[in-house]
Parts: structure tokens; C-alpha cells; sequence
């Protein structure tokens, strides 16, 4: 078994990632009885459902699903990318590594991209240390660390080895994250839906309303659930999410190399429109379409938003438009300071444990004030609280830098407090630390925060004697092993005791 994963650029996580947030919060409604019909569960919102969708939008019968299924997994067999977490899905014997192999890589590519991930997930899993911390979505570290934790302490070692119990015992796993382990590692005929297969579905079958409205992604999952292939889901699920990320794009779909095109609604509905525009028929095209396509289908393409024909099967689905991030502005300062055993540290404090940013270490900050002079006042206040009485005069503002997370286009304001001559702080209140540069790097700060010391690096005129500039290097340019490793040797081997604070420094 083998796993694939979303095109870069194309968000292609956002989607589950944020379903399997809501679904954590209402836990209730993700754990329904199975469906006779489709042995998925029906939620009561799908009995609405059912009243207004046309035939048109679902799979007539057998042989169509049978077709789909041969056409698909045949491309995939030849055309799969080849990518660490699917060799290792493929290789791994025994089922609990393989869970968490599949796992960790489901958790890393949620809101990051393929290019990214490749990298970050070979080096986790070699060395389970501070890597995590440049993939951008930090509170899935902790998730899966409080998930992997609760394995070793209450399973006994042990994966649940379905998608329902996955998602009832270990925190953090959704109904996506629960069926791509189940699946794939253990060959559980459970479909699953990500914004890859999402986009796949909705062309097939001509859905066009926003497929993140709770009507739309229930009739989703029931679509993905009636077509995986009980012999081979895993790779099924993978070959889904891999035409959806190389062939089915959201901009510039190769319908070409498509292997399902034939049975694909938004693509008949293409040809359709083209016979309509040529005018070189007379009457309407014998093309199949939705009867209820009059406002009244809640799967159709709103009414309010006709075809465009220079869009083609780019119709299907129309996404609900997304708000802009909100802006937002704070200071921060890079405070300096001669080692004691030379060299230079830099202070860094630790963010509160939920909100953004959760639990890293970031250089001292405080919210933006509306004059420079408040400003500086307040930013001083704030290093002092954690070293002392520092020289006011020295603080000097750098420059800005700005910063962009899912939800919020955040600019810092970047000052400067290099410490010479001055005996080094020793101790400090809990929370802060006072690390090396090179510490820094390794250290689990956020991409935001190495930004800011490019700028204090390249713009301060003067620094402690005996400080080194390292450059920013590569997650997994760094051959040392750690503790970390022994760890994930030793991860679900139920006999072996592990102690709970290695875990913790480990999997952070």
C-alpha cells in the first residue's frame, strides 16, 4: 500500500482539516449509526438531503461503480507518485508502525503543501525532534503528541484498528484523518474525503455547491463510502486524492489524462454547452441533466451563479468565497546578550498553550501601540519583565516584517537591544530561556519569528563579540541523532516502558 497526496498550491487539507475540527466539537453527530443502504453514517440532515437531489448527481448502479473503480486503480497503478509515507505504508510490517507511519503523514499534510512535507516527514521520522516547527500549523504536533502518548500509555502499544475507533480514542483524529489510518493501514473499507477527492466527486458528478456546506460534504462522504473498493481501499482512497492532485487540479485540470472521464457529469456538461453555443444542432443535445436543475437541486450550480462557459468542468464546485485575513500589527525585540562561555544568546519567550501559535517560543512582544514613543514604552516594559532593567537607549527599531497565517496577516514592528558590557542575566522567570544562535535555529519557533532575526541579523550595525551568524539550514540537513530516535524505536513495543518526559521532549 502506497500514499499519495495533493498538488502544491493546492490548499488541498484546508478542507478536512477544518471538518475534522468542527466534527471534534460535535462528536456526537461523527459517531451516527451506519446507513443499510450505504453502511455510512446518516446524519438527520441527509434525510433533508434526499428529498431534493436528482439521480442525475449519484452512481446509477453497480456497473458504474465497478467501472470507476477498474479505470481508477488501474491509472494509479501506473501513474502514483513515489513519496516517503507511501513507501513506508508499503514496506512497514508491522500494523501499529504502519498506522503511525500513515498517521503522522496525514497529520503533516493538513494546510501544508506535498513539497514541504516531503522533507519535514523524512527527518521526523528519523529523529521525532523540533522539526515540526517550520510546517506553519503547530497545534497538530501537540495533537498527534497527546494521540501517540495515549497509544503507549492506555493501548498498550496498540493502533484501533478502525475508523471509528480511531476517532473515538485518539485526540485530534477526525472522520479523514481516522479513515486515510484505517484504510491504508489496515485495509478497512471506509471511504474518506479530503479536498482533492471533494474536487474529484463534485466534477463526476456535476455537484456544484460549495462542497464545505454540511449538505453538500454529507452527500460527499456517502459518494466516497459507496465507491471504495472493499479488495484494495487503501490504495483506492490514495488514487482518489492523487487525481484530484496531479490530473483533476483546481485550476487547470488535465481531462485528457483523465481515467474516468467518461463517466464524468462536468465534462458531459462542458460538450453539452459547446453543442448549445455551436448552434449546429437543432433543438436541445441528447446529454443527460439534472431534472431538479431549476433552484431547486441543492447540489446543482447555484442559480444565482450561471455557467461560465470559459471555465469548463472549473465550474464544478463553486467554492463560497473566503474573507480576507484580518490585519493585525505588534512589536517585537531581539534582546542580546555576551554568553557566559562566549558566543551570544538571545531571549525567547513561550506563547500560551492554545490560540495562535500555541506553545513556541517567540522574542518578546506586545501588541501595537498607536505612537512610537508608547510603543517603545510598552515593548520595554515587556523585556523587563523578563530580564530586568535594561539601558532604554539602546533599543532600536530595525524595520518590519509581515507575516501571513490562514486567518490572520500579522506585521511586527522589529526592534533591536544588543547588551554589552553588561554582566549576562543568569536566571530568568519561567517561560523564557536565553538560547544561542545557534539553538535558535533548532528550537521550535515559527517561520514568522526566523523572519525577525533575518531582519535584526542584516540591519544591526553591532553585536556582541564572538557571536556566529548561522543561516537558517535545511530540517534535515542536521545528521546528529537525538533522543528522540530511541523513542520511535521503542514507540509500540508494549512491553517496554517509556517515559512520558521524553516523550514530551521528543514529539514537541
Amino acid at each position: 500500500m502506497r500514499k499519495p497526496r495533493a498538488a502544491v498550491g493546492s490548499g488541498h487539507r484546508r478542507q478536512a482539516a477544518s471538518q475534522e475540527r468542527r466534527q471534534k466539537h460535535a462528536k456526537s453527530n461523527s459517531q451516527a449509526k451506519p446507513s443499510a443502504c450505504d453502511g455510512l453514517a446518516r446524519q438527520p440532515e441527509e434525510v433533508v438531503l434526499q428529498a431534493s437531489v436528482s439521480p442525475y448527481h449519484l452512481f446509477r448502479d453497480v456497473a458504474e461503480v465497478t467501472a470507476f473503480r477498474r479505470s481508477l486503480l488501474s491509472w494509479y497503478d501506473q501513474e502514483k507518485r513515489d513519496l516517503p509515507w507511501r513507501r513506508r505504508a508499503e514496506d512497514e510490517v508491522d500494523p501499529d508502525r504502519r498506522a503511525y507511519a500513515v498517521w503522522v503523514s496525514e497529520v503533516m499534510l493538513q494546510q501544508t503543501q506535498v513539497a514541504t512535507v516531503i522533507n519535514y516527514y523524512t527527518g521526523w521520522m528519523q529523529e521525532v525532534n523540533q522539526l515540526w516547527a517550520g510546517l506553519g500549523y503547530y497545534s497538530r504536533g501537540r495533537r498527534l503528541q497527546e494521540g501517540a502518548r495515549k497509544v503507549v500509555e492506555e493501548l498498550g502499544g496498540h493502533m484501533p484498528r478502525t475508523a471509528e475507533t480511531l476517532q473515538q480514542l485518539l485526540p485530534g483524529v477526525g472522520r479523514y484523518t481516522a479513515g486515510a489510518i484505517a484504510s491504508i493501514a489496515f485495509g478497512q473499507a471506509t471511504g474518506v474525503v479530503d479536498g482533492n477527492v471533494a474536487r474529484v466527486l463534485c466534477r463526476v458528478r456535476a455537484i456544484g455547491a460549495d462542497p464545505s456546506s454540511t449538505l453538500v460534504s454529507q452527500r460527499l462522504w456517502g459518494l466516497a463510502q459507496q465507491l471504495v473498493d472493499p479488495a484494495r481501499p487503501g490504495d483506492f482512497n490514495q488514487a482518489a486524492m492523487e487525481l484530484g492532485a496531479t490530473v483533476c487540479t483546481p485550476q487547470r485540470p488535465l481531462c485528457s489524462r483523465c481515467p474516468v472521464q467518461s463517466l464524468c457529469r462536468a465534462r458531459q456538461r462542458v460538450e453539452r454547452e459547446q453543442l448549445l453555443a455551436s448552434r449546429s444542432l437543432s433543438g436541445n443535445p441528447d446529454v443527460e441533466e439534472c431534472a431538479l436543475n431549476t433552484g431547486q437541486c441543492q447540489l446543482c450550480l447555484p442559480a444565482s451563479e450561471p455557467w461560465d462557459q470559459t471555465l469548463g468542468v472549473v465550474n464544478f464546485p463553486r467554492k463560497a468565497s473566503r474573507k480576507p485575513p484580518r490585519e493585525e500589527s505588534s512589536a517585537t525585540c531581539v534582546l542580546e546578550q555576551p554568553g557566559a562561555l562566549g558566543g551570544a544568546q538571545i531571549l525567547l519567550v513561550q506563547r500560551p498553550n492554545s490560540g495562535l501559535l500555541a506553545g513556541l517560543w517567540e522574542f518578546p512582544s506586545v501588541t501595537w501601540e498607536p505612537s512610537e514613543q508608547l510603543q517603545r514604552k510598552a515593548l520595554l516594559q515587556e523585556l523587563q519583565r523578563w530580564a530586568g532593567p535594561l539601558p532604554a537607549t539602546r533599543l532600536r527599531h530595525l524595520g518590519e516584517v509581515v507575516h501571513t497565517f490562514s486567518h490572520i496577516k500579522l506585521t511586527y514592528q522589529v526592534y533591536g537591544l544588543a547588551l554589552e558590557g553588561q554582566t549576562p542575566v543568569t536566571t530568568v522567570p519561567a517561560g523564557a530561556r536565553w538560547l544561542t544562535q545557534e539553538e535558535f535555529h533548532t528550537a521550535a519557533v515559527s517561520t514568522a519569528m526566523k523572519k525577525v532575526f533575518r531582519v535584526y541579523q542584516g540591519q544591526q550595525p553591532g553585536t556582541c563579540k564572538g557571536s556566529k551568524r548561522s543561516q537558517v539550514s535545511s530540517p534535515c540537513s542536521r545528521k546528529k541523532p537525538c533522543m528522540g530516535q530511541q523513542v520511535l524505536d521503542n514507540f509500540f513495543r508494549p512491553h517496554i516502558t517509556t517515559d512520558a518526559s521524553n516523550l514530551n521532549s521528543a514529539a514537541q
